[in-house]
């Protein structure tokens, strides 16, 4: 199985097969879904996601948005290492779902309906969580963490269940630049009233700032975070 994923992937560049596509997208379709606003399978986040774990060629964006780096040597190892690890625990959550649906529903995930969809997600979902607090609370007591919640952008991919780190993978694809294959048409930066580059080009060329964009005083997130909880 890993060598066929891994032949495929250097013949065509991707690293899903058509099930295991179709499946992802399904799933981050529920964790954003479409509404009055395209959700994350308008934005194409499955193929972000697909480009991601097919090698190490889509890694890291060139400054002036012409390509992508090319990766050599131990920095290369490095990140072959970790998207193996990635490519694993998608094969197994991917399988897990299915076996899951059909266990409930009589079906693969992608043949349920959106709300069963959302029952699959939601069994899985609530283990994974309380299992990354709990480690996350074992690290602390042991003196080796800070508490935090366990889908904070600060924990490393590697150390994500599943469901985090699917969850994790949307939103970087729904927001990240299009370069990287999600946020199709910029639907994720108008979701947030975000203009964005045209491309890195303009970034790297100074003809374009996120200064605009930057609050002009310090923000209290605590209070922000109450304001938010009494509405």
């Amino acid at each position: 199985m890993a060598d066929s994923q891994a032949d495929r992937s250097s013949m065509e560049g991707r690293f899903f097969d058509a099930h295991q596509r179709a499946t992802v997208e399904a799933a981050m379709a529920r964790i954003i879904p479409a509404d009055d606003q395209p959700g994350a399978r308008e934005a194409g986040t499955v193929e972000f996601l697909d480009r991601y774990l097919s090698g190490i060629d889509f890694v890291y964006a060139k400054p002036d948005g012409s390509g992508f780096e090319k990766l050599k040597g131990k920095r290369a190892e490095a990140w072959q290492r970790r998207i193996a690890v990635l490519g694993a625990k998608y094969v197994e959550g991917i399988n897990e779902l299915d076996r899951r649906s059909r266990s409930r529903f009589g079906a693969d995930f992608v043949r349920l309906t959106a709300e069963q969809q959302d029952r699959i997600l939601a069994g899985i979902e609530r283990p994974a969580l309380q299992a990354e607090a709990g480690l996350m609370e074992a690290q602390t007591a042991a003196g080796f963490a800070p508490v935090e919640p366990a889908l904070q952008q600060t924990s490393t991919e590697i150390e994500l269940g599943f469901f985090p780190l699917l969850a994790l993978h949307t939103r970087q694809a729904f927001y990240s630049d299009p370069i990287y294959g999600g946020n199709k048409d910029r639907v994720g930066w108008k979701l947030i009233g975000f203009e964005g580059p045209e491309s890195l080009a303009e970034t790297h060329a100074g003809r374009f700032t996120t200064l605009p964009f930057f609050a002009e005083q310090p923000i209290d997130w605590e209070e922000h975070r109450h304001h938010g909880a009494k509405a």
